[in-house]
Formats: C-alpha cells, structure tokens, sequence
C-alpha cells in the first residue's frame, strides 16, 4: 500500500489545491484526534448528512449503532457515501470582513462501506470505538456480551480515496489594507474538558480515572 493516497477526479482539490494533503499520517492524526464524522449519502434521490462517532484501525474507518438505523440499513448495502471531520483551530480575523476565515483540519473520505461479520474484527471496532473516546477505558469497564455484539451493526469503511485540507496561519490582507486601524490577528479555538461529573448512582466513590484528569484531544 502506497503511503501517500492517489489523487482522484473526487479529491483533487480544485481550490486553493495547495492546502491539500494525501500523507497518510497527517489525515489518520485528524481521524483520530476528532470525535464524530459527519456521513453524506443519497437515497431515493433524498440527500442525507448524519453525524455520528467512529473509530479507526490501521486503514479502516469503524462506525456502528442498532441493526434498525435507518442509515446503517442503507449503507449496508453498498452505496457511495461521503465521510467528513473537521477541526477548528481557531478564528482569522483580518482587516477586511473579506478576508476574515478560520484555521481548521479538515479530511474527506469517499468510499462504500461494507458490514462486519465477523465476532473479532467486530469486538475490535468496538474496542477501537471506545479508546477512541477515552483511551485505557475498553480494560476498566465491562465488555460487550454475545448478545450486545449480535444486537450491533458494525460497518467498515476503507480509508483509500480520501484528501486532507489544512488552513493555518495568520490573516492574509491585500496590501492596501495593511494600514486599516483595526486588530487583525488569530483567536486560538480548542475543545476542553470540564471537571467530570460523577453518576448520581456511582456509591462507593471511585476516583476519576486517571484518563479523565487533564483531558484533551490532540
């Protein structure tokens, strides 16, 4: 498997091409430092976009929920979809209203999924799902029983056409506006964790797992 993934007619980035990226590594460090995916797909001709969590192994990307999804059912069965992530690293504030952005991570995967069958690899998703999450957690808590497993719809869907697109930096101003009396510059954006909040129902006052202290992604 090549490391870098091929330029398709589907993620040859058009505009401003030179933020783009194929590295493999750079899109598995946005995958993996992001929460949820947003799923694109079309079904009789109805357009949907469903946000939902995932987890990835090696080169595939993980998503599951109950047999009765209406969008798992549909993805089941071999459609195109479109994966999303995005991170926001924070908001440009330029000289002009023009020139305001943000800074942001993004990917975009195509693909079609595919349902897992078997015990193992499904038991692995769902480890992958929660470590994902929390890492170190898959260990501390109770695992899925057989009947959990066969009550859950695991879809697989391999990272191999896919692009990355990355904004950073500093606002970018025309040069007559250089002078505008205004402050220009970027506001850093990260997601940060509160303290936790113990289960109501939690009596025999375990402490916070080590994981949760100081928690933050990337």
């Amino acid at each position: 498997m090549s490391y870098s993934l091929p330029k398709t007619s589907r993620t040859q980035l058009k505009r401003l091409p030179k933020r783009g990226s194929y590295d493999r590594d750079t899109l598995y460090a946005i995958l993996d430092e992001a929460l949820i995916c947003h799923i694109g797909f079309v079904i009789d001709a109805q357009p949907f976009v469903i946000p939902t969590a995932y987890g990835r192994i090696d080169d595939r990307l993980y998503i599951h929920g109950s047999p009765a999804s209406r969008m798992l059912r549909s993805l089941k069965q071999g459609i195109e979809i479109c994966a999303t992530v995005t991170l926001l690293d924070g908001l440009v504030l330029a000289r002009s209203a023009f020139h305001h952005s943000m800074n942001y991570r993004s990917v975009v995967l195509f693909g079609t999924a595919e349902p897992v069958a078997a015990v193992a690899e499904k038991q692995r998703a769902l480890q992958a799902f929660t470590e994902h999450v929390i890492p170190g957690r898959w260990e501390e808590v109770r695992q899925p029983t057989p009947q959990e497993l066969a009550g859950t719809l695991v879809l697989s869907l391999p990272i191999v056409e896919a692009s990355v697109k990355i904004r950073s930096g500093p606002p970018v101003d025309d040069v007559a506006d250089q002078d505008w009396p205004v402050w220009a510059g970027v506001l850093p954006l990260q997601l940060a964790a509160k303290a936790p909040i113990a289960d109501p129902q939690l009596t025999l006052g375990y402490e916070v797992p080590p994981a949760l202290v100081n928690y933050r992604r990337g």
